[in-house]
């Protein structure tokens, strides 16, 4: 699917470049642990500076999505699921995606899925499908 794509910066290079190492990061305080998204450098439970980008397991659950019909730009092609995904390790740290490579009337809340990454130019954009190792 051709897709537009993010601005980046430095802030958030990292996740839209990790899935050329099939990694997806997310800022995670090295103080506390605790997982930051949307990257900033800042950790607000503990209110540490030192965050970086830490690789996570790329698992989640679908934790809500909606099944789009209408074709907002010519190029997509619809229908396609947007889901929130919260990502395994931390429950709280949500990723707006697609699910593909799946019927859509097979996807669920509570659907649990993986990572895979579409490279478009420069940048991996994270996806999701059905994960079937559970």
């Amino acid at each position: 699917m051709v897709r537009p794509l993010p601005g980046i910066n430095n802030d958030t290079r990292f996740f839209w470049t990790g899935g050329e190492n099939n990694e997806l990061l997310i800022f995670r305080c090295e103080d506390c642990q605790y997982y930051i998204h949307p990257p900033v450098r800042f950790c607000p439970k503990c209110e540490s500076r030192n965050v970086e980008p830490s690789a996570t397991s790329g698992k989640g659950v679908v934790t809500s999505f909606t099944i789009n019909h209408k074709q907002w730009m010519p190029y997509l092609k619809v229908p396609y699921v947007v889901a929130l995904v919260s990502i395994a390790e931390q429950e709280d740290v949500r990723l707006v995606s697609n699910i593909v490579h799946c019927d859509l009337d097979d996807v669920h809340i509570g659907m649990r899925v993986k990572v895979l990454f579409e490279q478009n130019e420069d940048l991996w954009v994270p996806l999701f499908e059905p994960d079937v190792t559970v």
